[in-house]
């Protein structure tokens, strides 16, 4: 059984920095963490000793990813969410019908996210089920934990001819084969699959109303694009009759299982809902600055107790490192609370009590994703998983730092460079110690 010897640090609730300069974590044959204790200096086992290498803080967990839109990270930014999927998007993820294609984007990908601390990932694939299947096959071979997710999409009104399913019989049927697929995979413990509908703009009812029967039929997780952007609010507004959080439950799709990518407009009614049903929100603060042409209201989110943890949303956030995440959300938090129009005076220009800290973020990133995916990692403690990221902020000393003085540096400036090691289940899966 591997054991390791670590200054590690963690949040066990929101808000609350745990540190332990001298632990000592035995890990099972599985990745299950079967003790966590200072250590004892009459004790000598045969150790990973990680100390004066850098902290230990959990693996991150990145529930929103377009896993084939990494080719196009950064591109593309300045033209409305709509323009963007049609002109850019759809063009690229038909490609992917191509697997020999798919493979060298795909492992480059989880190579990438491994590198930069992303234990847990929750990506959208494309319609395309062998390359969707490889996806989950490389995450499994790299030692990737993973929600792998097979997209439905088959309304002509929203998807262009030449990247959409055939029918909502087609989208249904190739999902549930999708399913079925990757829990065949042998050898995997890491990766399950996900429902995946695009959004409400491009499938069909049918299609929808489907997809939710699976996912009761079969127990699979749900993933969506929920209250994106003013476009994407208003067409389900337009089309439904309501919110995009009432029209998912409508078609069973809003379930304990369930993962809302963005959230950006939902109102005290929709978070009441969602927190009814389980569901949770990926929080994308970087791609939304670019799409969502709002801030989601995250503390109001919280305060409500709706399940929340963050998303990259490769590629429509430009950044692939998910604590560019964590500081964005600090920041847009402080906007939404400040107000960004210089003409309004200040007791009008923002939305009181809005802002969040870096132990919030840095929860979000952890313990907050693990939660909205019912999975057992995200914290250093007996019976969960460990998946774990070695930093080394280059110039701190540890000895010296305080527990909130060392997670702040974390959270604020580390860097995908300052990453030296990465284990999920246990197992060294990125970088060297």
């Amino acid at each position: 059984m591997p054991v390791f010897r670590a200054d590690l640090i963690h949040t066990p609730t929101r808000g609350r920095i745990a540190r332990m300069q001298d632990a000592l974590i035995r890990v099972d044959a599985d990745g299950t963490i079967t003790s966590v204790a200072s250590f004892d200096a009459t004790e000598t086992p045969d150790v990973v000793d990680l100390r004066g290498q850098g902290v230990l803080i959990p693996g991150l967990v990145d529930l929103h990813i377009h896993a084939p839109q990494f080719p196009q990270l950064g591109t593309a930014l300045d033209v409305p969410l709509e323009d963007w999927l049609q002109r850019y998007t759809f063009p690229l993820e038909a490609r992917y019908a191509d697997l020999a294609f798919a493979t060298r984007v795909y492992d480059a990908l989880v190579r990438r996210l491994l590198a930069n601390g992303t234990t847990t990932a929750v990506y959208f694939a494309t319609i395309h089920g062998p390359a969707s299947l490889r996806l989950a096959e490389i995450c499994v071979v790299q030692g990737q934990r993973a929600l792998v997710g097979r997209v439905a999409m088959d309304d002509p009104h929203g998807c262009p001819d030449y990247y959409r399913d055939a029918d909502a019989a087609t989208a249904i049927r190739d999902t549930a084969s999708f399913v079925e697929a990757v829990r065949a995979i042998p050898g995997n413990a890491l990766v399950e699959p996900v429902i995946t509908p695009r959004f409400i703009p491009a499938c069909s009812d049918e299609a929808l109303h489907g997809l939710g029967q699976l996912a009761r039929d079969t127990r699979a997780a749900v993933q969506t694009h929920c209250s994106e952007s003013d476009w994407e609010h208003g067409h389900v507004l337009d089309r439904c009759g309501m919110s995009d959080a009432h029209a998912l439950d409508k078609f069973g799709l809003l379930t304990r299982r369930t993962v809302l990518a963005h959230a950006g407009f939902i109102d005290a009614d929709d978070m009441d809902l969602i927190r009814a049903r389980g569901a949770g929100v990926a929080h994308c603060p970087l791609s939304n600055t670019y799409f969502a042409n709002a801030v989601f209201p995250l503390r109001r989110a919280l305060e409500k107790s709706v399940r929340v943890g963050l998303g990259t949303d490769i590629s429509g956030g430009p950044s692939a490192f998910l604590l560019d995440n964590a500081r964005a959300a600090v920041a847009g938090s402080r906007m939404l609370e400040s107000g960004v129009d210089p003409a309004t005076p200040a007791g009008n220009r923002g939305v009181g009590d809005s802002r969040v800290d870096f132990r919030d973020a840095f929860w979000l990133a952890t313990t907050g994703g693990a939660d909205v995916l019912d999975l057992p990692v995200g914290l250093f403690e007996v019976g969960r998983q460990f998946d774990a990221v070695l930093v080394d902020l280059p110039d701190v000393d540890l000895v010296e730092q305080s527990a909130d003085d060392l997670l702040q540096g974390i959270v604020m400036r580390a860097t995908p460079g300052d990453l030296r090691a990465t284990w999920v289940a246990g197992r060294l899966v990125s970088g060297a110690v």
